[in-house]
């Protein structure tokens, strides 16, 4: 499919008081839709701060407070909202899950962080999600009259064979709600979205929340979005901003044209498969 799509990236300030987070980013995510905005793209726990000793505190169910939310503003506006990711509870459990909303406000997917974000670099940072946590066990894509979508959530763009699933399934964009800190971010933030662009010749686009260093845990910011030739058309610092690109699908198959990674792939040799639909 050839046109172009109008995506947006909401890099929010995130604070305490859920209600302010909530009101912040219903009014970015209408702004972003007065200006022709298709797909908006809101930050890993826009409506909560980030760590450990907050999932439980501000967990909810969904459908809940914030995905309703969520829910009006995508009808509101008549876009796709994939809403960045909150502490969902569920049965005793606890979850980092993002919700994507299509244009009648109906639920399209929940996303469940696959990978859980425990790393140790000693003088750095320590963090470990499982202590609370939950992962989640289903791959996420949503159709769109423009392109199918795939869904992750920040730590899961390092694992590249998610990023091959979602093209094998035909995404030409995919899009990570994430927090990196201020030790990965600047090491490999932008680094990982241009591979997992390159390496499968789709877009790929990003929300982190605003830098806040009084925080606890501070994120890196600088939301992006990356074009299939791994070049970035959008990029915010580390204040609150919105990173607008056009997401442009005859681009996308120029490129697979000009380099025909797809076709010329060994399949005999090597393959990477989703484990529930073999």
């Amino acid at each position: 499919m050839s046109g172009i799509l109008k995506a947006m990236s909401m890099q929010l300030h995130v604070s305490k008081i859920k209600a302010d987070n909530l009101g912040r980013a219903q009014k970015l995510v209408k702004e972003a839709a007065e200006q022709g905005a298709k797909v908006v793209v809101l930050p890993e726990c826009f409506n909560s701060p980030y760590g450990t000793g907050f999932f439980a505190e501000y967990a909810e169910k969904i459908p809940g407070e914030s995905t309703q939310v969520l829910s009006e503003a995508a009808k509101q506006c008549g876009i796709y909202l994939v809403g960045g990711s909150i502490p969902e509870e569920d049965e005793g459990k606890f979850y980092n899950t993002c919700s994507v909303f299509g244009p009648d406000g109906k639920l399209l997917v929940k996303h469940r962080k696959i990978h859980l974000f425990d790393i140790d670099v000693p003088g750095k940072i320590r963090f470990q999600e499982s202590e609370t946590l939950s992962p989640g066990n289903s791959l996420s894509v949503f159709k769109t009259p423009f392109c199918k979508v795939g869904v992750g959530i920040c730590y899961d763009i390092r694992f590249a064979e998610l990023a091959q699933i979602y093209a094998k399934k035909g995404c030409q964009l995919l899009v990570y709600p994430g927090a990196f800190n201020m030790t990965t971010g600047p090491a490999h933030w932008e680094l990982l979205q241009r591979g997992r662009a390159v390496d499968n010749q789709v877009y790929v686009a990003t929300a982190s929340p605003a830098r806040d260093e009084s925080a606890s845990y501070v994120a890196w910011g600088h939301s992006s979005v990356v074009n299939p030739w791994g070049e970035v058309i959008g990029k915010a610092g580390s204040e609150e901003s919105v990173v607008y690109a056009d997401i442009d699908l005859q681009y996308l198959a120029d490129v697979r044209q000009q380099i025909p990674i797809t076709t010329q792939r060994r399949n005999d040799l090597y393959s990477v498969n989703s484990v529930q639909e073999s």
